[in-house]
């Protein structure tokens, strides 16, 4: 699975974000509500199977919030972390609109693998 993420995370599709930084928004999503760099690292690793540096996604989630597809803001102070607060994570209207975007163009496409790859094997038996 490494090297199909790494040979596409350089590559954009239609909705002109990179299929790494699709991601990285439907993890922030999956939250339902504001989500830390360890919840969206937590998530990632249980979807994927990859355990993503923190730095990795700090950079990644920056530069889709300059996109505009992310926002984020510090919550409040916490005394285990010495009094320093953390960051948290939402999509924005167009971050979600992307992603319905994307979705569309896939869905057809992952359909017609599938029903393809049914029938290959079908044929082998």
């Amino acid at each position: 699975m490494d090297k199909i993420l790494n040979r596409n995370s350089v590559k954009k599709g239609t909705t002109g974000v990179k299929i790494l930084e699709e991601l990285f928004m439907l993890a922030v999503f999956h939250h339902d509500g504001p989500a830390s760099l360890m919840d969206i690292r937590e998530y990632l690793l249980d979807k994927s199977g990859k355990d993503w540096a923190i730095a990795s996604l700090y950079i990644a989630l920056d530069k889709l919030k300059k996109k505009g597809f992310v926002k984020s803001f510090k919550g409040e102070p916490k005394q285990v972390r010495g009094g320093k607060a953390l960051r948290y994570y939402l999509l924005t209207k167009k971050g979600i609109q992307t992603l319905e975007k994307a979705w569309k163009i896939q869905e057809g496409l992952w359909k017609d693998f599938v029903s393809s790859l049914a029938r290959s094997n079908q044929n082998d038996e």
